[in-house]
């Protein structure tokens, strides 16, 4: 299955802050479901930042060190990928438009560049 790594604590909010895009600065052609993994990085300053913009948008996180990463933690389905949105989360050159995110179990998976593949029996 395809994957795609994000950083936290921007995969929590696709998962369970009702963000519908994720911002690249590239275009995919690839088209369905789609694993979610959160990248092992994540510095205070990128914390700090996205919970001050997720508050704005009534989006509380949960604490960072309640934030798993380094591996598969939900999956949905991309959609299209986009140039413009309305959505206030869209603020990429690209918009990868994502539709019903699931969380999934915390699987420690090693991510990748790109939208990379998990192997089949990977999420047991």
């Amino acid at each position: 299955m395809k994957a795609l790594s994000i950083r936290q604590p921007w995969a929590w909010c696709i998962l369970h802050g009702g963000k519908p895009v994720e911002n690249r600065s590239w275009w995919t052609s690839y088209r369905g479901p789609i694993l979610i993994h959160a990248a092992k990085g994540m510095t205070r300053d990128e914390y700090e930042d996205a919970s001050d913009f997720a508050a704005g948008l009534g989006v509380t996180l949960p604490p960072a060190e309640e934030l798993p990463r380094g591996g598969i933690v939900g999956r949905a389905r991309l959609v299209d990928c986009v140039r413009e949105h309305d959505s206030p989360w869209f603020f990429g050159k690209w918009g990868f438009l994502l539709a019903e995110p699931e969380p999934l179990p915390f699987t420690p998976f090693k991510g990748a560049l790109g939208i990379f593949d998990v192997p089949e029996g990977a999420l047991s």
